[in-house]
């Protein structure tokens, strides 16, 4: 059981290296493709603020995350952990070969419900639909995590489009020398959103882990030690650095032409929402909220210079991502009892 243990943690801890260049990397996408930055000048920012966040922004979205499993602890959860996360990674990985901006966040939740469901049926899942039709009326398990998935888009592309309405009134008469200060504000911007980005995204795989210390009779309790925090930090910084360019190409160029404005007002728009997420302790995915903030911002400018395919193909892979880790999951988990 130790063993299965140890390379669950390993793989979490490479499922982190992944979102880094996965997710953590779309957060320089507008900062770098405005001209805000040089290539080198953003991933470094971006990889320092995603260690800081991982490594002090709390554990909230850690237990969100960990509370969608309904099992006993034992060698069957350790199964369940590790068919999880070996089909969220190999999906991290498969998209980011392609370029497409998939979520690493839809990916875990997928890879959590196929093999939970394989494994101990459909009561190992915290749905929530009980919880949400019954007194006290509350809002929690998976119930939870959708909601806050799709509020976090849709925030993102309508405060995306309000921010470009705001900013083409406050900037209509200013001179091309304004650019100096947006640019400093994109700075700042980026800082702060590669901050939460880290705390939502390292928060993720802590989760598992500490299910897995769980699972394994090495703690009492679901918590995150400091080792791990650390490790995920290292690691979601490396991978920040290491491979995001793929995906950064299709946010930064390829929804249309961005200029400094258009990436202070995705930038603050996408930080906002990406604050409240991870305050709230709701798991999202940064790919997407930066992407449809980008969307919302190309729509307000100009919606004809907004490569439209691109959204589509966006909104695409956000519903194909969690159906696809189920089955894949699900299969992985058999084949690891068969074993």
């Amino acid at each position: 059981m130790l063993l299965i243990a140890a390379i669950t943690i390993i793989l979490a801890f490479a499922f982190t290296f992944t979102n880094g260049f996965q997710d953590s990397a779309t957060v320089a996408a507008t900062f770098i493709a405005s001209g805000s930055a040089t290539p080198q000048q953003g991933i470094t920012l971006v990889a320092c603020m995603n260690f800081v966040g991982a490594l002090l922004g709390g554990s909230a979205v850690a237990f969100t995350l960990s509370g969608l499993i309904v099992m006993q602890s034992g060698e069957l959860l350790l199964q369940v952990l590790l068919a999880a996360i070996l089909a969220a990674a190999a999906w991290n990985i498969g998209s980011w070969y392609f370029g497409f901006p998939a979520s690493s966040t839809h990916a875990i939740i997928g890879g959590l419900i196929g093999a939970g469901i394989m494994a101990a049926g459909t009561g190992s899942i915290s749905w929530g639909i009980t919880e949400l039709l019954a007194p006290p009326y509350e809002i929690t398990g998976l119930v939870r995590v959708m909601l806050f998935l799709v509020l976090s888009i849709l925030l993102g592309v309508v405060g995306g489009y309000l921010m470009r309405k705001c900013t083409r009134v406050a900037f209509r008469n200013a001179k091309r020398t304004i650019n100096r200060s947006i640019i400093r504000i994109n700075w700042l911007a980026t800082a702060g959103m590669a901050f939460f980005n880290g705390s939502n995204n390292a928060q993720k795989q802590l989760g598992i882990i500490a299910l897995v210390l769980l699972a394994a009779g090495e703690s009492v309790a679901i918590e995150v030690p400091f080792w791990t925090r650390a490790a995920c930090a290292l690691l979601l910084a490396l991978g920040t650095v290491s491979g995001g360019w793929r995906v950064m190409k299709t946010i930064g160029s390829k929804i249309f032409s961005i200029k400094p404005v258009h990436a202070m007002d995705s930038q603050i728009s996408s930080g906002i929402t990406l604050a409240l997420s991870t305050l709230a302790g709701a798991p999202v995915s940064t790919t997407h909220i930066i992407t449809m903030s980008v969307i919302g911002v190309g729509a307000a400018e100009n919606s004809r210079d907004v490569r439209w395919q691109v959204g589509k193909e966006l909104l695409i892979s956000m519903g194909v991502t969690i159906p696809a880790t189920i089955i894949l999951s699900g299969i992985l988990v058999v084949l690891i009892q068969l074993f």
